[in-house]
């Protein structure tokens, strides 16, 4: 088998997904007064029209490159757990960047309006990587608590200082129209960051298996030990791929400001890291592999909504469905997780 593939582990996720499917018809079937319809709707809804279908594909985007995130840490050998407040935090700095400088040009002003939500969200990953390097701490640990430490203090930004008072909503003020990311399936939310999440996927799978660099990053991530005995500075690939993972969960983030909502709304975020875990794990930490991942994990939460709106199917039962697919599909992963939080331990002892 070719070991750039994830095919190694196609007939275990398509039994999961077999599985997860008989879960949803069942729960579908017992939670719902008319379980033809929500099973319709559930399933055949996002793609009834253009516009749930286009939404569908514009949620693949985001999750694309928190999968990605999360991947790149994964192949490395480091956790990152702050995903979700990198997220959130690269958000409001895109905003806010996108608003300071309306004098620059359209171009202009969408890359540095990006470049802004990427580095912060980057600085805020790399924290832990250079404290796992400088003192060892945790960066499973770390990363979480700086995250989750962001939230609030995000939270208060958007309702306090940086709130749009001619919104009825908790949001920024809205970015100005040149910056906005073009619409490429209207009326949906799709845009050209599709295009952009498809090449970072691209591009990560390229330098991940056919650069020397690469090849350190995998090796450090399976063995640090043998890593380090073989010469190689194993301390860059625990500050890097940190940095790197941060800053992909913040280009989902600006995506997220710049081509759908165009302002930082309070909670928009909510489980879009953890989701990128999620898509991570499905696709077996490669970077193609995160592609047909974020499509189901998409596919889902679009069906979920659909079923919501077009039945008495209910947001709670969305949820257990959700959890319930994960669950069954990421459970496979949990033996390796371990172990190779067990080998990591080892090393540092």
């Amino acid at each position: 088998m070719n070991r750039t593939s994830p095919r190694g582990s196609v007939p275990a996720i398509a039994l999961a997904l077999a599985a997860a499917v008989a879960v949803t018809v069942v729960l579908l079937i017992a939670g719902s007064d008319t379980p033809v319809a929500a099973i319709r709707a559930f399933f055949f809804g996002p793609f009834s029209n253009t516009y749930y279908f286009g939404n569908m594909i514009n949620g693949v985007t985001v999750l694309v490159l928190t999968g990605l995130g999360a991947s790149l840490a994964f192949r490395a050998g480091v956790f990152n757990l702050g995903g979700e407040g990198q997220v959130y935090t690269a958000a409001v700095v895109t905003a806010v960047a996108a608003n300071a400088a309306p004098q620059l040009s359209a171009a202009g002003g969408i890359a540095f309006a990006l470049t802004a939500g990427v580095v912060a969200a980057g600085i805020m990953a790399g924290l832990s990587g250079l404290f796992r390097f400088l003192w060892d701490t945790d960066e499973l640990i770390t990363s979480f608590l700086i995250a989750s430490a962001s939230i609030p203090i995000i939270d208060y930004m958007i309702v306090g200082p940086l709130n749009d008072p001619a919104s009825n909503l908790l949001t920024t003020p809205r970015v100005p129209e040149a910056f906005r990311l073009l619409r490429i399936l209207p009326p949906s939310r799709l845009h050209i960051g599709i295009l952009l999440a498809l090449a970072a996927a691209a591009i990560t799978f390229f330098l991940l298996f056919y650069t020397v660099r690469g090849y350190e990053w995998r090796l450090t991530g399976l063995n640090i030990a043998f890593a380090r005995y073989g010469g190689i500075n194993t301390g860059m690939y625990i500050l890097f791929p940190m940095l790197i993972s941060g800053a992909l969960h913040g280009l989902a983030g600006a995506f997220h400001v710049l081509g759908t909502h165009h302002a930082a709304l309070v909670g928009f975020s909510a489980g879009l890291g953890w989701n990128g875990l999620a898509v991570a794990l499905i696709g077996r930490s490669h970077p193609l592999g995160v592609i047909p991942a974020a499509l189901v994990f998409s596919y889902l939460q679009a069906g979920s909504r659909t079923a919501i709106l077009h039945t008495e199917f209910t947001f709670e039962l969305a949820t257990i469905i959700q959890a319930v697919i994960f669950f069954i599909i990421t459970a496979q992963h949990l033996p390796r997780i371990l172990r190779r939080l067990r080998l990591k331990r080892d090393a540092r002892a």
